[in-house]
């Protein structure tokens, strides 16, 4: 007579160890993804803060080499009709329409270049328009006029400010002058410029900005 041993049978997967691992399967794809997701908007991020950069030192390059106030009419301060003193000589000079005619920096206290300013841009170094280019390289033209377009959905804004010569983080008023000792003029203080570079994405209502330099033009 012949004895049998204990006979084992092979034990596949229950329902409910099919869905366990599919759960983890799941999560693991899920944490790719999220993941996968996280590196695009950091690298597009980091795109967009390269090109805002870029925008700003090339605006701050071209105003650089520019003197404080107006070589000619400088700045001054008269008194107005209501016996208030009044500056003159702030903002672009009589026959200045264009940036070409920019020839100081408190010319550019309020400019905008692109996106919705009072001047197309964004603009180079030159003062030239950047265009837009596609994802080949090539220079974009606007289909309706066949000219390049300016690269869109950037902005550059300028905010130029008189600042106390001992507190740069203090503005004064452009018609303020130090009594002293020792005493300032009302031309003799130091700047501080601003570049605000913003971008409008092409589905969004608003701008938002990316960077931010700023310096301060001493006054000797």
């Amino acid at each position: 007579m012949r004895l049998r041993g204990p006979v084992h049978r092979s034990r596949g997967f229950t329902l409910l160890e099919t869905a366990l691992a599919m759960i983890i399967v799941m999560v693991g794809v899920l944490a790719m993804v999220e993941a996968h997701g996280g590196f695009l908007r950091a690298n597009a991020w980091s795109s967009h803060e390269a090109t805002a950069t870029y925008l700003a030192n090339e605006l701050r390059e071209r105003m650089r080499a520019l003197p404080r106030h107006d070589p000619v009419t400088g700045l001054k301060v008269v008194t107005g009709g209501s016996g208030q003193p009044i500056a003159q000589g702030v903002g672009p000079e009589s026959g200045e329409v264009s940036v070409t005619d920019y020839d100081d920096i408190d010319d550019y206290n309020g400019a905008k270049f692109g996106n919705g300013g009072n001047f197309d841009g964004p603009i180079d170094a030159f003062g030239r328009v950047i265009p837009d280019v596609d994802f080949n390289g090539l220079v974009r033209n606007d289909p309706s006029t066949g000219q390049p377009m300016a690269l869109q959905g950037w902005s550059q804004e300028v905010t130029v400010e008189k600042v106390d010569p001992y507190n740069f983080a203090q503005a004064r008023g452009w018609e303020y002058a130090w009594a002293g000792p020792p005493a300032i003029p009302v031309d003799r203080f130091p700047l501080r410029v601003t570049i605000s570079v913003r971008y409008q994405a092409p589905l969004s209502t608003v701008e938002e900005v990316v960077t931010q330099v700023s310096w301060i033009v001493p006054a000797n």
